[in-house]
């Protein structure tokens, strides 16, 4: 008896072992493993992208929310369509077409124009003026009153006098000195002279106060020349003095260095 239970303890363990080693156990477990890694795979890769692809903010109330942006889709560069030939014509023959041109030549300079040729009459004149003023002083109506004494017409005794390059404030100094080399006068009475002659009062008055004249020394020799050939009281000659155009001061010095 205790022989049979052994037996019957031996098949049932025998038995045992030979379902868990059947091999369609194995297949089943083998596949039951990797149905359920493949789930737990693709659980984890899907909250993972939820995850990245979402973005969260957090609210005043500390709350989790999903942050919204708006999507910005991206410019697409239109094409650029190339002109046609008949564009490409079109556009060129719009813009002006800038051609080069030759500098206009400058104008030539006028010649000059030939003087006139003068008569015998007018060369006779202007020899004329020249030699007057080589020995003495004119003015320029005293020159040319003193061709047409010479018998020149005024056009031609005015055409060689304006020919001729002729400073006449020198002309007046030159003939104060010349009236004061022979004769005493005043500086107005001068002054008067010159203009007498023709000179202008400015080219009198130039004239007069270009020499160098003591009008003190002029009124003594005006005294002497009046006593040379007349007879004068003190007052008298110092009156004749003054209406000469001396000064009071200078009349009187005159008289008194005669010994009136």
């Amino acid at each position: 008896m205790a022989d049979r239970n052994k037996e019957m303890n031996a098949d049932n363990v025998t038995t045992a072992k030979a379902w868990y080693a059947r091999w369609w156990v194995w297949a089943l477990a083998v596949l039951l493993a990797i149905g359920i890694g493949s789930a737990l795979s693709g659980t984890g890769t899907a909250d993972d992208g939820a995850d990245t692809a979402v973005d969260y903010q957090v609210d005043e109330e500390g709350n989790r929310a999903e942050k919204k942006e708006d999507a910005v889709p991206a410019a697409t560069p239109e094409p650029t369509a190339e002109p046609s030939a008949e564009e490409t014509e079109s556009v060129q023959a719009a813009e002006p077409t800038v051609e080069a041109t030759t500098p206009a030549p400058a104008p030539a300079a006028p010649a000059p124009t030939p003087e006139p040729a003068l008569s015998v009459s007018q060369d006779s004149a202007i020899r004329s003026a020249e030699s007057y003023l080589s020995f003495t002083n004119f003015s320029r109506s005293g020159l040319i009153s003193q061709l047409e004494y010479e018998g020149y017409s005024n056009a031609d005794a005015q055409f060689a006098v304006d020919s001729l390059n002729v400073d006449w404030l020198e002309q007046a100094a030159g003939s104060a000195e010349s009236y004061l080399s022979f004769t005493a006068f005043s500086r107005s009475g001068l002054i008067g002279q010159l203009e007498y002659e023709g000179f202008s009062t400015e080219q009198a008055t130039h004239g007069v106060d270009t020499v160098s004249v003591d009008w003190y020394e002029q009124a003594a020799l005006s005294a002497q020349s009046y006593l040379d050939f007349m007879g004068f009281s003190r007052q008298g000659l110092i009156d004749q003095l003054v209406y000469e155009g001396f000064s009071l001061d200078q009349a009187t010095h005159g008289v008194n260095q005669v010994g009136l």
